[in-house]
This record gives C-alpha cells, structure tokens and sequence, in this order.
C-alpha cells in the first residue's frame, strides 16, 4: 500500500478545479492553513477531518493547504498532471502546497488494512507534507528513511506503525 503520492516540481496546475459538483467547505485558522472539504461524505467517515489534518500538518511543520475529494476529482487531476488515467490515495502540488486526497481510494485501503480511515487519513497527509518538505522513497534507503519519519511523527499522535501489517511483518 504505497501512498501515490507525486509532485510536480514547481509545476501549479492552470484552473484546478476541485469543486466539480459541489462548492467546497473551507476552513482556515490564524496559521492559515486552509482546509476545503469537497467531497462531504469525508464527515461520515471522520468525525472532525479539519483537527486530525491540523495536528498532523503541525507535527510535520507544514503549512500546505489540504483538498479532501473524491475519487474522480482526483482521477481528473492524476490524468492530467501525471498522465495516469486512474485515482491515487493523495497527490501533492509544491506552488503553492497543497494536498489532495480521494476519499474512496482511501476508504478503500483503509479497510484492505484494517485500519481506521481517521489514521490512514493521517498518514497520507504526513507522507503529503514530508514530499513537500523534500522526503522521497524511489530509492530504498530513502524510502526507509521516510517511512520511519512517517512512523515516528504518527506515534506521537497515538498512531500505531503504518507499514506494519496486522500480523506485525513490515509492508516492503
């Protein structure tokens, strides 16, 4: 379950339109992260999405804006950015930075993992602002490198290990 992440160096996408069907709820505080909420049913599945993405930008010193969408948003932008004609977990934009997620692929593999939806929200957010931050993992030891970062700041937020699977072996 590799987050499939990307992103494009420098590279802003000409009228990104996150609100295809529905007009975004934003949010933002006093540290001017903002938050837009474009696919609702995110509620349904995490109780306060906005205070969990919060936290996990504040640990990860990050001030990206954050887009929680659905799966054709996302498929739309990953066609378009990266030439991938299918939805990933989160895709991240460095000018300015910004974070989106799929909602249903991330439903998705949360319950293939038997994870709450709320820590694998979590961990796409981190693995998101750690990209932004200059975090990789195309090669191995930069991958080991990000997925202990990954570990170690989400243990502070009483989220158990990501890349460990139920039976306790590591995700390769």
């Amino acid at each position: 379950m590799d987050p499939g992440s990307s992103t494009p160096s420098g590279h802003r996408p000409e009228g990104r339109n996150h609100s295809a069907t529905a007009a975004p709820e934003s949010s933002s505080d006093s540290s001017s992260i903002d938050i837009a909420i474009v696919e609702p049913r995110w509620r349904r599945y995490i109780a306060s999405p906005e205070r969990l993405i919060r936290r996990v930008l504040a640990l990860a010193e990050s001030r990206a804006s954050v887009v929680l969408a659905d799966d054709a948003t996302v498929k739309r932008l990953n066609a378009r950015d990266r030439g991938r004609n299918k939805p990933t977990n989160v895709l991240t934009y460095e000018a300015p930075p910004e974070i989106i997620l799929a909602l249903g692929t991330i439903l998705r593999e949360a319950n293939a993992a038997g994870r709450p939806p709320s820590h694998h929200l979590a961990h796409l957010v981190l693995h998101g602002a750690l990209h932004l931050a200059g975090h990789d993992h195309h090669h191995p030891g930069d991958a080991i490198r990000m997925e202990r970062t990954e570990t170690r700041l989400l243990s502070r937020l009483a989220i158990p290990n990501p890349w460990k699977h139920k039976s306790g072996s590591h995700t390769p």
